[in-house]
């Protein structure tokens, strides 16, 4: 079964309070490259008109993220099966869910902003932990489901789940602690939160405590805040880590994250 990272950032934060296309890092500054890579418009094209172009495009240019939306977050069957792609298109004819088509691709019609705020997170990340490798970047339309993705050296951002607190199928369906997380804001933090999260997981051994978990997120959110350059997360967690960080000038942030305790 592929390692495919579907989490939703809420659910993950319980204790607190998800393409660009980018190859390889061989060095730091390769971070700089990030390019937002459009899958949802080619999705949305699909969608929305029923371009067998599109669809097309999708299987042959987006092998990964096809499988990985059809497979894991849709959860519909096989990428290869007899009529899936009827299963796909049929799915989104939902009036809901063609108005969120729509609605996605008005807000985002640019992301250049993002594309820059998280070509400079990944590169300060990179300078907190140097041997990370930085992956391809998509964004999709899911259907209210995942977030951000993380698998197969991809990371990807449903866009659905940032358009914004007010939005009204989130008024309706979401708590407003939940909604205040789904705005644009909130992409690149979780992008780099979800990222560091799949490549230091969770501790999930038969004796680990929930502190134990809520302190693993604590560092995490402190690494995310210092890729961000500012205070995204505040709690007590992230306090704590950032106390022992000072205490322990010389620990390295792989060294935190693979921490289990923090005295």
């Amino acid at each position: 079964m592929r390692k495919v990272y579907l989490i939703l950032l809420l659910a993950m934060l319980a204790c607190i309070g998800c393409e660009w296309q980018l190859k390889p890092a061989d060095d730091k500054s390769a971070a700089d490259a990030l390019v937002i890579e459009r899958y949802d418009r080619i999705e949305a094209m699909y969608l929305t008109t029923g371009d067998r172009a599109a669809l097309q495009q999708m299987n042959t240019v987006y092998p990964i993220q096809t499988r990985t939306l059809i497979e894991d977050v849709l959860r519909l069957g096989k990428v290869n099966d007899p009529g899936i792609n009827a299963k796909f298109l049929h799915f989104y004819q939902d009036s809901i869910l063609q108005m969120l088509v729509n609605d996605v691709e008005k807000q985002y019609d640019n992301t250049d902003d993002l594309a820059k705020e998280l070509s400079a997170a990944f590169a300060r990340l990179r300078r907190l932990l140097p041997d990370i490798v930085v992956p391809q970047v998509y964004t999709q339309i899911g259907s209210f489901d995942q977030s951000i993705i993380v698998g197969h050296q991809t990371l990807g951002i449903s866009l659905d789940k940032y358009l914004g607190a007010d939005y009204p199928f989130y008024i309706e369906n979401y708590y407003p602690a939940q909604r205040r997380q789904m705005v644009r804001s909130m992409i690149v933090p979780d992008c780099i939160g979800f990222y560091v999260l799949s490549l230091y997981p969770l501790p999930n051994h038969s004796d680990s405590l929930p502190t134990d978990r809520q302190t693993h997120m604590g560092k995490i959110q402190w690494i995310v805040n210092n890729a961000m350059g500012k205070r995204v997360f505040r709690n007590f967690y992230v306090a704590a880590v950032d106390r022992y960080m000072k205490q322990h000038r010389g620990t390295t942030a792989d060294q935190l994250l693979r921490t289990p305790v923090l005295q």
